[in-house]
């Protein structure tokens, strides 16, 4: 599959959750979702079945111990790229708070003429947000999905 072609099917899937309420470790569509179950429905909808079965964690996710675990698990099964060169249908890590570990995913919707993001964001749900300022400054990883297993 082309990588323009798979960046659409990424951006068409994460639209389709769209509406689907936050739910902390959950990744049904319609039914519940955080950001990484957003992330890993996608993955389920255009990859294939999730290359690991995602443990338990918690919303401080790595904060006590400094660790960046989803950035460290998001290099080893998402293609990173630079950060300049982010396109729609790629992976946005964000930094929540300076000196922080990064803990919030999107995906990004439109580029032009204003960029947008997809995102579960607690008391929102999955939504699609303006890729303002304050969330572009926050942006510390790109990453593109890997071609599609079959």
């Amino acid at each position: 599959m082309s990588t323009n072609i798979q960046r659409l099917r990424v951006l068409d899937e994460a639209r389709r959750w769209i509406g689907t309420p936050y739910q902390h470790q959950t990744s049904c569509r319609a039914v519940g979702a955080d950001c990484l179950g957003l992330i890993r429905g996608v993955w389920r909808e255009v990859i294939g079945h999730e290359p690991i079965a995602v443990p338990a964690y918690t919303q401080d996710w790595s904060e006590p111990s400094g660790e960046e675990t989803l950035w460290n698990d998001a290099k080893r099964h998402l293609i990173e790229k630079p950060v300049d060169q982010m396109a729609p249908g790629d992976v946005l890590l964000f930094r929540m708070c300076q000196g922080a570990v990064a803990k919030h995913l999107g995906i990004l919707g439109d580029s032009s003429p204003h960029q947008t993001f997809i995102h579960a964001y607690s008391g929102h749900g999955v939504v699609e947000s303006s890729l303002s300022a304050p969330w572009a400054r926050r942006i510390v990883a790109v990453f593109a999905f890997p071609e599609r297993i079959e």
